[in-house]
């Protein structure tokens, strides 16, 4: 659940997950553009204005998907790291932590990368503001949590000092774009791109 958005929670009746589920299945599968609120409905099983109960807009749904997926990351990243000392086998968690997703996931992850730049743009309905403010404050947060991986590695003499701002952003490019082409479905199993994005990684952070 969003915890931005306390009118819709859910209920024994809900349909905010299904709702959410569709949405996720048509931006990911067609774009956010290309996709009709009304297909949405459709899938779901309802009118299309029963959409507006859970959701002020497309644009809102979009937003919360983006959202939830930022939370999801930010914990699996924590569920990965959290007590770990060695800063390599710290990277090395973190890293694989991105991959361990299920097909759903990667199509939230593909609907993060593809819309992205949307959270810099403040929203006037109060409702999508509220969702794209706290998507950007955990989009920062990820990365944080980066930038402080790499801090300690350095400290620990573990990593070359670098500015981690700019080795932050170079690690997590390398990471989404992967979501622009890789298909549950396709030739290329995702352990494959797993273990290919870990050591380029390694010898990105690790290297002289």
């Amino acid at each position: 659940m969003s915890p931005t958005d306390s009118s819709t929670d859910e209920g024994p009746r809900s349909k905010r997950s299904a709702i959410i589920a569709a949405a996720v299945d048509h931006f990911g599968e067609h774009g956010f553009e290309a996709t009709m609120w009304s297909q949405v409905a459709d899938e779901v099983g309802i009118g299309q204005t029963a959409l507006y109960h859970y959701f002020q807009s497309k644009a809102h749904c979009l937003y919360v998907i983006m959202e939830i997926e930022l939370a999801r990351s930010l914990e699996r990243f924590h569920q990965a790291t959290d007590g770990i000392d060695d800063p390599h086998e710290a990277l090395d968690a973190a890293c694989r932590a991105i991959f361990e997703v299920a097909p759903q996931e990667t199509l939230q992850l593909r609907i993060l990368q593809n819309y992205q730049n949307l959270l810099a743009r403040p929203r006037k309905a109060k409702r999508e503001e509220e969702v794209r403010q706290e998507a950007r404050r955990l989009l920062q947060a990820n990365q944080e949590a980066w930038r402080s991986l790499l801090n300690r590695g350095m400290e620990a003499g573990a990593f070359p000092r670098r500015d981690t701002y700019l080795l932050t952003q170079a690690i997590l490019a390398q990471v989404i774009t992967v979501w622009q082409w890789y298909r549950p479905n396709g030739s290329i199993p995702l352990s494959q791109v797993s273990e290919f994005i870990q050591e380029c990684v390694r010898r990105l952070v690790v290297s002289p």
